[in-house]
């Protein structure tokens, strides 16, 4: 038996401003954009994997306090929304930073032997970036 990973979701304030950090910053491929009642989910994901990642709105198909909550852990960045791998480490940190994104953590060396860096994404979510 096998099993993979196939769809992850991020909570995200705004698709349009997550646009921007994922497929324009992280290099992601939008695969689905979809509206429905007032709230919308973008599909993106690796050109090099299947594993798709749901930008999805905090109210979007919750009661309103749960989106309310939702929201409020987003914003105050309580969430960790995902752990990417490059083969550039580098060269991915300087397009993430010049492109605007709030950088958490330059580049470095962990005790526990991982190359990384961190951001946080236009709505707080904080995303690392491993070495591969």
């Amino acid at each position: 038996m096998t099993v993979t990973v196939a769809t992850m979701f991020i909570i995200v304030n705004d698709p349009d401003e997550a646009l921007g950090f994922y497929r324009d910053g992280l290099g992601l491929e939008v695969r689905n954009d979809v509206a429905s009642d007032g709230f919308r989910w973008v599909t993106v994901g690796s050109p090099d994997q299947d594993v798709e990642i749901v930008l999805t709105q905090p109210h979007g198909g919750r009661s309103p306090a749960d989106g309310d909550a939702l929201q409020a852990l987003v914003t105050k960045g309580a969430l960790q929304a995902a752990i990417f791998r490059t083969d550039d480490l580098d060269t991915l940190f300087e397009k993430l930073r010049a492109s605007g994104a709030e950088v958490m953590q330059e580049p470095a060396d962990q005790f526990w032997g991982a190359r990384d860096c961190a951001f946080r994404d236009p709505s707080g979510n904080l995303v690392r970036i491993a070495q591969a």
